[in-house]
């Protein structure tokens, strides 16, 4: 599962102005995130505004972008959701050509217990043929995968290899680094922390911060997994307010922003979700213009 080490990066899904996908920003998008060395991607995660997409919408995106990438980077599709057997008949139904694995978020708002939580992803990953990454999002859904939860499912569940974790919670970390099968990996899913918890044994980082800067992000990834620390550093301190700014007026509405600075796609954003601010908007731009300095 090397694969899935470094940096993944979860891609936006670019708008039109009158709402609908934007195919060639979305192909501007993948060629530039893999120019600029990004390890692998995630079609339609949090980031993409899958909540806001209709089935049939879904399906395009993942066979587009399947088509785009063709295989030069690995590829892993978002499929989560809080009825667990609707998320087992969207997995059954998914056209797998061109994916290396799913990605699903913890049920949200319904609160399951941690026994519902395992119980949720054992059926999932009993349905699915691609491997299995967990995601736990606490500030989202609601309610936290344990590390115990995480523990149980990573030795019970062969097919699910890895946890995307934006908990923020350090012990928690450290728990799972202390206790998972060798083989099953933590995944920084919280761009911020991605330096500290690499130090921890993560094997990198999900990123929303990357759609922007996806070389300079890269490049902080890979230098901390080969150890060199002093030159990761160098570049974590550099993306400290770029990375306050992308999540200042709400996800993915600063990346947005970011990209249409940079000529790469559109600001658009499908209601509730609106643009950030005038005075975040002016930060984005000013930030941006030190770090390609």
């Amino acid at each position: 599962m090397k694969k899935f080490y470094g940096t993944g990066v979860a891609i936006v899904t670019p708008f039109q102005t009158d709402g609908s996908v934007d195919y060639p920003a979305l192909e501007r998008l993948i060629e530039n995130l893999i120019e600029n060395g990004i390890d692998y991607l995630i079609s339609l995660g949090t980031t993409g505004e899958s909540a806001t997409l209709s089935s049939a919408e879904k399906k395009e995106i993942w066979a587009f972008t399947a088509k785009i990438v063709a295989g030069r980077v690995p590829l892993i599709a978002g499929i989560g959701g809080n009825y667990t057997n609707a998320v087992i008949e969207i997995i059954k139904n998914f056209d797998q050509q061109g994916f290396d694995a799913i990605l699903s978020v913890s049920p949200y708002y319904n609160k399951p217990t941690q026994e519902g939580i395992y119980q949720h992803y054992k059926a999932i990953a009993a349905a699915s043929d691609l491997p299995v990454i967990l995601y736990n999002v606490p500030g989202r859904t609601g309610s936290n995968i344990s590390a115990e939860t995480t523990i149980r499912l990573a030795h019970d569940c062969p097919n699910i290899i890895a946890i995307k974790e934006a908990s923020g919670n350090f012990d928690q970390f450290n728990r799972i680094m202390r206790d998972k099968p060798e083989d099953f990996m933590l995944i920084s899913g919280d761009d911020p922390v991605t330096l500290p918890m690499i130090a921890l044994g993560a094997v990198g980082v999900i990123s929303v911060i990357g759609n922007a800067v996806p070389q300079l992000f890269s490049d902080m990834v890979r230098l901390a997994l080969n150890g060199k620390w002093d030159a990761a550093r160098i570049i974590h301190s550099k993306l400290i307010e770029f990375t306050h700014l992308m999540f200042a007026d709400g996800n993915p509405a600063g990346v947005k922003e970011a990209l249409k600075i940079s000529g790469i796609c559109g600001n658009t954003l499908r209601l509730p979700l609106v643009n950030v601010n005038a005075k975040i908007a002016a930060e984005i731009s000013e930030e941006l213009e030190k770090l390609n300095a």
